[in-house]
């Protein structure tokens, strides 16, 4: 059974970071594509990151461009967002997702092309 189980969300001043953590079990993704996604109150999912099987090629949406850092170890099968100079408009549930095929050097973006996705985790930023 896949899981993606994400951690390090919580609650912090604007200007703070945080550190978001997401494991990976019952499958290796060494060899596909990740990313991060954030859903605020109200709102759709949006695409924050995503970065390639190997680490070399990353995209952002633009509002967290200079600010948050995707990153991955494939050693231990997990993916990390860094965030910087957090916004209070950056408050949403974060969510972690992998593509269920190989890495194509393609650049996905939409919800719809992630075929695994973990539970969230609450991310708050306080004025």
């Amino acid at each position: 059974q896949v899981q993606l189980v994400e951690s390090g969300g919580g609650l912090v001043q604007a200007g703070g970071s945080l550190r978001l953590s997401c494991a990976a079990s019952g499958r290796t993704f060494s060899r596909h594509a990740m990313a991060w996604f954030r859903q605020a109150l109200g709102k759709e999912r949006e695409f924050v990151a995503t970065v390639s099987w190997s680490g070399a090629s990353t995209y952002y949406l633009d509002s967290v461009k200079g600010r948050f850092t995707i990153s991955r170890d494939n050693a231990k099968n997990t993916v990390y967002l860094q965030m910087n100079s957090l916004k209070p408009e950056d408050t949403a549930v974060y969510y972690c997702a992998a593509r269920g095929t190989y890495d194509s050097g393609v650049y996905y973006n939409r919800a719809a092309e992630y075929d695994y996705w973990g539970q969230g985790t609450q991310v708050t930023v306080s004025s």
